[in-house]
């Protein structure tokens, strides 16, 4: 009798995972579940029966075995005895699903042929990144949703674009068919109606052959709240809470009802700790965006520190310094929306250890300034703070952009719908909401770009509104500006580097005329130092005389107006410049320019 247990023990030992794990010799299961009394496997395997596969105790409330007969594709579930009765819960580390109300599916991280997938994520100074909602992003169907695979078919427009990142809202199992992806049900599993893990795989390793990384939304702050089995899981709770995964005090409540996740208990730190490396480690992901990361850190996000949750903010740093020590170059990003230092501060330095963060200041600051009805109204300083601010000294500690998932719905629309509500074919609407894309594109920052964007997609965001290609050859123009600007951020041709640098100096910015001039440069000299132009105002300026930051020829290498990008367009004559020695705005030469309105200029120099 010893010698069996001996042999069990040793058994349980060598079979490492949690959830169900497929070997050679079976599928191993392992489930948390200290209030059990008894915990078996059920699935198709054995008909479903709980007394067929018991799992055996282990310390710390686990529960596992070896079944031999189970294999990849089964459907199955824990069945648990418990003081509350007998329960069948879905696997928390599942997979795959059938659907979120579904069963687990048994699912080999093993069997996808990556094909050798070995892609390094550009450096983050040449980063342009697509936020992409899966489910409306290529619907081919009426009423249908978008799947991971119909995404692939757009990832050659995404290049052609000069796009080389894509953030993949959240893609984890969700109640039914369309959502946000905001209130994962099954943190582990990939959306079914996506197309499940190989869905993701497929679209990662088709978005790497491109030369595109794939960053990946995660909800850290709640789960669900609905068709989740990680609820009172074991049968246990304390306030009628939701048991061993949550809080079960005041600290569960948070927007999204009762459902954060209990950051001091190690089991549940573990399992949040084990879902980011899954990403980085089995899907191949480049980099993770944490959703509302002050409701990881605050009971209320309130700023309170009677509210902080010190857990929360040590999970973080645990996650956010293995990820920076096992995969290097991947990128964390925040959304946290305060515009804090410490959040982007590495954790030796007491920081949070985010790599970028979604920068408040600039998104609110830019669309206030291009929504605006009447130029003489337009704050050019808050536009001057908006781009010369960094976080801790690094431009590219901030995502910047005027268009997000949160900026274009809860009652706000597409920039250029704001600007003429129910008209974005309109002049004013396209020529700022150029605008507003020339300022991201041009600023120092790690520019983002909302899926539809380029189209001149109207109205807000919802997750039963698929974007209409139809409007790519509609307003053709408009998306190639969008392609030129994107190409000149990136120094395609070779001659403005400066937009990847950290460096930004503001030439002038002229309240009365409401335009922007400021020099861009990475290490500086010709090819590298960009001078960027914006006028906020209707006005044409014919001879507008501006200090130049160096003597010489300035060539210009986009120009926001051209009636290439839209016929209501001024296409007024704008040429290549010479400057002329005089002192202006502290510069020892300047150059007369032509300013078309609402207009974006990019010059730089040859030699």
């Amino acid at each position: 009798m010893e010698n069996t247990d001996t042999e069990e023990a040793q058994t349980i030992q060598h079979f490492d995972g949690m959830g169900a794990t497929c070997y050679p010799e079976g599928v191993h299961y392992r489930v948390w579940a200290p209030h059990a009394e008894s915990v078996s496997v059920v699935g198709n395997f054995n008909d479903w029966k709980a007394d067929k596969n018991p799992l055996q105790s282990e310390e710390n409330g686990f529960w596992s075995a070896l079944v031999e007969n189970a294999k990849e594709g089964d459907e199955y579930k824990f069945s648990l005895k418990t003081p509350s009765g007998n329960l069948m819960r879905n696997d928390p580390y599942a997979l795959k699903m059938t659907n979120s109300a579904g069963n687990g599916i048994v699912y080999n991280q093993a069997s996808f042929d990556w094909q050798g997938d070995e892609f390094y994520i550009p450096a983050w100074n040449e980063l342009v990144i697509y936020e992409l909602h899966v489910g409306t992003f290529n619907v081919k169907e009426k009423d249908g949703v978008g799947t991971l695979y119909t995404a692939i078919e757009k990832l050659d427009y995404l290049k052609g674009m000069g796009f080389n990142a894509v953030e993949l809202m959240p893609c984890s199992e969700f109640p039914g068919s369309r959502s946000w992806g905001y209130n994962p049900a099954s943190p582990f599993a990939i959306e079914a109606d996506y197309g499940g893990p190989d869905g993701l795989k497929a679209f990662v390793k088709a978005a790497h052959q491109a030369g595109i990384a794939v960053i990946l939304d995660v909800v850290y702050n709640h789960f669900g709240p609905s068709d989740m089995d990680l609820w009172q899981f074991d049968g246990w709770c304390e306030n009628d809470g939701g048991g061993i995964y949550f809080y079960n005090d005041w600290r569960a409540e948070t927007p999204w009802g009762k459902t954060r996740p209990d950051y001091g208990r190690n089991e549940v730190r573990q399992y949040i700790h084990d879902n980011a490396i899954m990403w980085l480690r089995d899907y191949h992901v480049d980099g993770l965006r944490m959703d509302m990361v002050p409701y990881i850190r605050n009971v209320k996000a309130d700023g309170n520190p009677g509210n902080d949750i010190a857990e929360g903010m040590s999970l973080v740093q645990w996650i956010n310094k293995d990820v920076r020590e096992q995969f290097p170059n991947h990128i964390l990003i925040a959304e946290d929306m305060h515009s804090l230092d410490f959040i982007t501060n590495s954790v030796e330095n007491g920081g949070l250890g985010y790599g970028s963060q979604w920068d408040a200041k600039f998104v609110h600051s830019v669309r206030e300034a291009i929504i605006t009805a009447n130029d003489q109204d337009r704050d050019m300083e808050s536009i001057v703070q908006a781009v010369t601010d960094s976080y801790n000294s690094d431009s590219f500690q901030r995502i910047i952009y005027t268009e997000s998932h949160d900026e274009v719905a809860n009652g706000q629309a597409r920039v250029a719908e704001e600007i003429a509500d129910g008209d974005v074919n309109n002049w004013y609407s396209k020529k700022r909401a150029a605008l507003g894309v020339s300022l991201v594109l041009t600023s120092p920052g790690i520019p983002m770009i909302f899926q539809g964007q380029p189209l001149l997609e109207d109205k807000w965001f919802s997750d039963s509104d698929p974007i209409d290609w139809s409007r790519l050859e509609k307003f053709s123009g408009f998306a190639e500006l969008h392609r030129d600007i994107i190409h000149q951020r990136r120094n395609w041709f070779g001659v403005t580097a400066g937009l990847q640098g950290q460096n930004v100096a503001i030439i002038r910015a002229d309240d009365d005329k409401k335009v922007l001039v400021m020099h861009r440069w990475k290490d500086g000299g010709p090819k590298d130092s960009v001078v960027v132009v914006l006028n906020f105002s209707t006005e044409t300026f014919t001879d507008y005389k501006v200090g130049f930051p160096r003597g010489g020829k300035w060539h210009l290498r986009f120009n926001s107006d051209k009636a290439e990008y839209d016929p209501e367009f001024s296409n007024l004559s704008v040429h290549d410049t010479d400057t002329m020695d005089g002192e202006f705005d502290d510069c020892k030469v300047y150059a007369s320019l032509h300013i078309p309105p609402y207009t974006a200029l990019i010059y730089s120099q040859e030699d």
